[in-house]
């Protein structure tokens, strides 16, 4: 006899938006809270759900479901298993009928409980996708401009009006988990913004903040992302030992097992820690580490946008540069920035500012002063003026530049050129 589809469970589904992958993920993350381990939840365990191949899973699967779905497990449609051997034929199907009268009977009074009073409203999936295209607007301002106080505050209004919807209704707990990601993710954009604007107070403040919020969401995604982001910004601090330990977080989270587009991040990021700690050997083994993992990773796979925008073989190439510059290694450094510069994506402005400045002092680290001032000199003059960073980086340049060939006709012309911009 084959077994009765869920439709009670796919609904809801289709209701919240869930793919079998995003329900399996969420399971996952559920049971994780309930037991402190994985559920080992993947896209075939939640077909076998709703094909009614299983039609009562264990106790703890079922607790994660209806804490993920603010339901009963009788109303996403699940029918306990019979304690005694029941005969066939009409008394069989009268069973069956009354489990589903059972499994009807608490959808309505799920729906009846969920139901808005006239003083909220139900906030769903559609209220959470419209708070997430509100964060791809600012990923999109973070790699044109990157660093502006502006960014960081309007990242920092945005977590709290995500957080301003948990109290405007009632929502099932993926809304709110959903909610409070968005928060988190908002959060550590402008935590971002403020390592790269070197307001390092605002930043670590930004952090705390987003560290609290991807707790409650649970999701690792986000925590992968600010742990991250922690470690770039104590490798920006000079403070190898506390960024490799923050971006060691980052990498022993379930995520970075699961899909290799993270664990190449996190190894390349880690590249460029040993470089800044002079740990040669480390350094080019995580890089090689990281170009591997990146290499096998699904393309297709579904990913938040925050590392889909950015992180790819240009980026990878951007980090080995940015470790072979802290190392010496100053031909290396040149190749890689080659390398990005030929395949970083148009819209990156910022990247290309930085990965253009640290190129010309790779230049200037091989004796070469013309090329490396006719590289300098490609760099925007908003990014060299305006850009925090980007600014830092020019100034250390020209420092270098005198300071080794100071008689130089190269010397000459950068002198010159940078005494426009006072008057541009």
């Amino acid at each position: 006899m084959e077994p009765r589809r869920n439709v009670l469970l796919e609904t809801w589904m289709a209701e919240e938006g869930h793919s079998s992958r995003s329900l399996a993920e969420a399971i996952n993350t559920e049971v994780g809270r309930l037991t402190g381990r994985d559920g080992g939840y993947d896209d075939a365990s939640v077909r076998a759900l709703k094909a009614g191949r299983i039609r009562w899973p264990n106790a703890v699967t079922r607790k994660a479901l209806e804490a993920i779905a603010g339901r009963s497990a009788l109303a996403l449609g699940f029918v306990p298993r019979s304690r005694t051997p029941l005969p066939g034929g009409r008394q069989q199907e009268d069973v069956d009928m009354k489990r589903r009268t059972v499994a009807l009977g608490g959808v309505a009074a799920a729906v009846a409980a969920a139901a808005p009073s006239s003083a909220s409203r139900r906030i769903g999936m559609s209220d959470v996708r419209r708070v997430q295209d509100k964060f791809t607007e600012i990923i999109a301002s973070d790699h044109q401009h990157g660093g502006k106080l502006s960014i960081q505050q309007r990242a920092a209004q945005l977590a709290d009006e995500a957080l301003a919807m948990q109290n405007a209704g009632t929502a099932t707990q993926r809304v709110r988990s959903s909610l409070y990601a968005s928060a988190a993710a908002f959060r550590s954009s402008a935590m971002w913004a403020a390592i790269d604007g070197r307001r390092y107070a605002e930043a670590q403040a930004n952090m705390r903040e987003a560290q609290a919020l991807a707790e409650m969401s649970g999701d690792m995604a986000i925590k992968f992302r600010i742990w991250s982001h922690a470690g770039a910004m104590y490798r920006h601090l000079g403070r190898h030992g506390d960024a490799l330990a923050a971006n060691q977080v980052a990498r022993s989270l379930n995520i970075v097992r699961r899909d290799p587009l993270f664990a190449a991040l996190g190894l390349a990021r880690q590249a460029a820690i040993h470089g800044l700690a002079q740990e040669r050997t480390n350094a080019r083994r995580a890089l090689d580490q990281a170009r591997e993992a990146l290499f096998r990773a699904d393309t297709g796979a579904d990913r938040p946008v925050w590392l889909t925008a950015f992180f790819d073989e240009a980026e990878l190439d951007s980090l080995a540069l940015n470790a072979y510059l802290s190392l010496g290694d100053f031909p290396s450094a040149e190749k890689h920035g080659h390398r990005c510069l030929a395949q970083l994506r148009p819209a990156m402005a910022r990247s290309r500012a930085i990965t253009t400045t640290r190129l010309a002092h790779s230049q200037l680290g091989q004796g070469e002063p013309d090329a490396a001032v006719a590289t300098a000199m490609k760099v925007s003059l908003s990014a060299a003026t305006e850009h925090p960073r980007v600014s830092r980086m020019i100034m250390e340049f020209g420092a270098a530049l005198r300071a080794t060939a100071p008689r130089s006709s190269a010397t000459r012309t950068w002198t010159d050129y940078t005494a426009t911009w006072r008057t541009a």
